[in-house]
């Protein structure tokens, strides 16, 4: 089946000026679905082709780098964009008090996120995840995902690609970070996928 380009879920102005609709243009418009389309023309005629994205990506992995980075980046694009809102209220439920457990307050868990990803090396993406019924912020440098893990269940995801805030934020990632997490986290997603206990799934 060949992969479509999963539109924004909100208005592309929706999330300035932390994110401008400028950034979103080339952003999604052009990067994610230059990443749909090598991924499509990958998979077209072989054995991936009817498969779905988790695993493509899980096939790929260690075996055939340019599918592998294609799809990943697809499946990252997506989760990423489900993982931003325009608004938030914060999270409540089961999500509240596991983020208490598991780093004694909602700031804190902020001041890891941004921490976290202000301190990645180049390009990647910085995660909240479920490992053991405990949430960890981790990293992941490039294209490598946790959509295909055995260990950690995604709630959200910030891409640290400077495509991601160089036109918005120039290089001043923790601006950037800090807007995101302070403003625009979709808590509401993470909820979901931590009462799922299991991956999302990019839409065929």
């Amino acid at each position: 089946m060949a992969f479509t380009l999963m539109p924004l879920p909100y208005d592309a102005e929706a999330l300035a000026p932390a994110i401008t609709a400028e950034t979103f243009g080339y952003h999604h418009g052009k990067h994610h679905q230059a990443y749909v389309d090598k991924t499509n023309a990958a998979i077209e005629g072989t054995a991936n082709a009817d498969a779905s994205l988790e695993a493509i990506i899980a096939a790929s992995r260690g075996s055939d780098a340019g599918l592998f980075n294609n799809s990943a980046q697809t499946w990252n694009h997506g989760f990423y964009w489900h993982s931003l809102a325009p608004a938030t209220s914060g999270p409540s439920g089961d999500l509240a008090d596991k983020i208490d457990a598991s780093f004694g307050s909602l700031d804190a868990l902020k001041e890891e996120l941004k921490s976290k990803g202000a301190g990645h090396f180049a390009s990647g993406w910085v995660w909240l995840a479920e490992k053991g019924g405990k949430l960890e912020v981790v990293d992941t440098h490039d294209a490598d995902t946790l959509a295909d893990s055995s260990d950690y269940n995604p709630l959200l995801v910030i891409d640290l690609w400077e495509h991601a805030y160089y036109l918005d934020h120039q290089n001043a990632r923790p601006g950037y970070l800090s807007a995101v997490v302070d403003g625009h986290l979709n808590w509401d997603f993470a909820a979901d996928n931590l009462a799922r206990g299991s991956t999302w799934t990019y839409p065929a």
